[in-house]
């Protein structure tokens, strides 16, 4: 009977230590680091390059320059060690007047784009929570 419980004091203990480390780590860690940071940007592109409407406000983008800009945009935000040295989101989305639903479908490709890297859900929220801020820079400008 002792022997039960200290094992099962030492599996809880564990239990709440994996928790813990977990919360600890960046959201970039979270995600899986550069690799995943970079699947879910490559997904997310051809997400757009299959949406009729999202691929409206890409089409004459430079995608090897939105690619590298974007990795090192969510890297940073999500606590990795990159740094963004892109534009501001209201010059790299001004005069592109993106309205709340497009923003939304968006989202939603992102979010795709997420399932298909096989990022856990609590780790898309995450990411979701940290790029939400960022929406009043892109709508209506």
């Amino acid at each position: 009977m002792k022997h039960t419980l200290i094992i099962l004091f030492v599996s809880l203990f564990l239990g709440l230590s994996a928790c813990s480390s977990t919360s600890n780590q960046s959201v970039y860690t979270q995600m899986g680091g550069q690799q995943k940071v970079e699947e879910v940007v490559d997904n997310f592109i051809t997400e757009i390059e299959f949406d009729p409407v999202i691929f409206e406000y890409f089409k004459d983008s430079d995608i090897g320059r939105f690619r590298e800009k974007l990795i090192e945009h969510v890297c940073h935000l999500t606590g990795g060690p990159c740094e963004y040295t892109g534009d501001t989101m209201e010059r790299v989305h001004g005069g592109m007047n993106i309205t709340e639903a497009d923003f939304n479908r968006g989202v939603d490709l992102f979010i795709n784009a997420m399932d298909k890297a096989n990022i856990p859900h609590p780790t898309q929220n995450k990411v979701l929570a940290i790029l939400a801020k960022t929406r009043k820079q892109m709508l209506y400008i």
